[in-house]
C-alpha cells in the first residue's frame, strides 16, 4: 500500500541537505525532548498566547481519543490505520515544533491515505473530522502519499469542538499534482493547533489553500521541502478573524534543491476588539539552490477598530545565483478609491463595503476548482461580513 514517493536513481535531496538552525525554524524532530516546553519568548512562540492553548503543550498521562472521521474517496485511494513506526518509516519531515512532535507521540498510530503512482482521480478526495467537546483533547497524526506522476485532489475539512493538536505528512512523488485544501470551519469554542508538512518531488507540481474561519485560537504551521529539482509549490489561504479570536498561518519553505519555485498568497480580514492575526512566512535559499524563485504576498483587511494583525516576511538567502525573490505584506482599511467608485453608482454603503471585501477574498477561494467547497467558504464569509460590516436595506445578500 505504500509509495515511496523519493527519487530511485538518487539519494532523497531533502534528507542529504545539511540542516540549518535558525530562531525562525527550530530543527525538526520527532525526539519531545528537543522541542521544550515554550515560554512566550521565543521568536516562533512570540506572537501566541500560550495560556489559551488549553493544555497542548502539555503531555498527556496517556493516549487521548480522535475526531470523528468520515473520508469519501474515489475507486484506488487507499486508508490503512498503521503504527507511528511505520508512520515515520515511510521518509516524511518530523515535526518542527512541540505540539506536533506531542501529535505523533499521543494519536495511538496514524491514519495513511496513499494516491497510487499514475492514478488520476477523477472526483476529490473529501475528509471530514468532527470534534464534539470543547474540553477534550485529541491528537491526531495523518501521512498522506502520493505516487509518481498521479493527480488528485485532497480536501480536509474540521468541525465542530475541540482541543486538537494535530501534524499531517504529505509525501508528493516525482511528476505528481497535488492539490491540498484545508478548512478550519470550527465551532467559536474550538482550539486547534498543528503542523502540515509538505514534501514535493522531482518536477511535482503542488498547490495548497488553507481556509481559517472558526475557533477560538487556531496555529497551524506549514513546512515544505523538495526531493529533487523542479518542485513548484503555491501556498493560499484566506482568514477571517472576529472579536477576540486568535488566527495564526506560520509557513516556512526550505528551497534545498536547485530549480525549484514557490509562491504565497495569503489574505486575512480582521474585525471586532480584541480580533488577533498573525502571519509569518519565511523562505531558505540554501547554496544548493540555484536557480530557484520565489515570491511570498500577506494582505489583511482591517474592518473595525481594536484588532491586531501582526504580519512578519522573511527571506534568508545563501546563494546569489537565482532567479528571483520577494515580499509583500499589506495592512490597511477600505479603499476609500474602491467605495467612492462603487457608491457613485448608487451601491449603499454597506453593500459596497461588503463588495470589497467580498472580492478581496474572492479571488483566492475560486483557485479550490471545487464548486461545493467553493459556495460553503463564500458563504461563510458572508456570514462573517454580516456581523459588523453589514448587508443591504432589508438583510438580503
Amino acid at each position: 500500500m505504500s509509495v515511496d514517493t523519493r527519487p530511485a536513481a538518487a539519494p532523497n535531496v531533502a534528507d542529504a541537505v545539511e540542516t540549518v538552525a535558525s530562531h525562525l525554524h527550530p530543527v525538526p524532530s520527532y525526539d519531545l525532548a528537543d522541542h521544550p516546553k515554550p515560554k512566550g519568548l521565543e521568536e516562533v512562540w512570540r506572537f501566541t498566547p500560550l495560556k489559551r492553548l488549553a493544555g497542548l503543550l502539555d503531555e498527556p498521562a496517556g493516549d487521548g481519543g480522535h475526531l470523528d472521521w468520515v473520508i469519501d474517496a474515489p475507486a484506488g485511494v487507499t486508508t490503512a490505520e498503521i503504527t507511528t513506526e511505520a508512520a515515520i518509516a515511510l521518509g516524511g519531515p518530523a515535526p518542527s515544533d512541540r505540539i506536533a512532535a506531542l501529535a505523533v507521540s499521543h494519536a495511538g498510530g496514524a491514519v495513511h491515505l496513499d494516491v497510487p503512482a499514475e492514478a488520476e482521480l477523477d472526483r476529490p478526495v473529501l475528509i471530514t473530522l468532527t470534534g464534539d467537546d470543547a474540553e477534550r483533547l485529541v491528537h491526531g497524526h495523518v501521512v498522506i502519499t502520493v505516487g509518481a506522476f498521479a493527480k488528485a485532489t485532497i480536501v480536509l475539512e474540521h468541525h465542530g469542538s475541540a482541543r486538537y493538536a494535530s501534524y499531517l505528512t504529505v509525501l508528493v512523488g516525482d511528476g505528481a499534482q497535488l492539490e491540498l485544501v484545508g478548512l478550519q470551519l470550527w465551532a467559536d469554542d474550538a482550539v486547534h493547533a498543528g503542523q502540515v508538512a509538505l514534501r514535493v518531488g522531482r518536477d511535482a507540481s503542488v498547490k495548497t489553500l488553507n481556509a481559517s474561519l472558526g475557533g477560538d485560537l487556531v496555529r497551524l504551521v506549514e513546512t515544505a521541502d523538495y526531493a529533487g529539482p523542479g518542485g513548484d509549490l503555491q501556498q493560499s489561504g484566506v482568514y477571517f478573524v472576529d472579536a477576540g479570536q486568535h488566527i495564526e498561518h506560520r509557513l516556512f519553505v526550505d528551497h534545498n534543491a536547485p530549480h525549484t519555485k514557490s509562491n504565497v498568497d495569503y489574505r486575512g480580514a480582521l474585525q471586532g476588539r480584541g480580533a488577533h492575526s498573525v502571519w509569518v512566512g519565511d523562505v531558505l535559499i540554501r547554496k544548493v539552490a540555484e536557480g530557484i524563485t520565489t515570491y511570498e504576498s500577506n494582505k489583511n483587511l482591517v474592518l473595525t477598530d481594536g484588532c491586531r494583525a501582526d504580519s512578519v516576511p522573511n527571506l534568508e538567502i545563501e546563494t546569489g545565483e537565482i532567479e528571483g525573490a520577494g515580499h509583500a505584506s499589506t495592512t490597511g482599511r477600505f479603499d476609500d478609491e474602491q467605495l467612492f467608485y462603487l457608491r457613485s453608482r448608487g451601491i449603499a454603503e454597506a453593500e459596497a463595503r461588503r463588495l470589497v471585501v467580498h472580492g478581496f477574498f474572492a479571488d483566492i477561494i475560486r483557485r479550490i476548482g471545487i464548486p461545493e467547497v467553493e459556495a460553503r467558504l463564500l458563504e461563510a464569509v458572508e456570514d462573517e461580513l454580516a456581523i459588523n460590516v453589514g448587508l443591504p436595506e432589508g438583510g438580503n445578500r
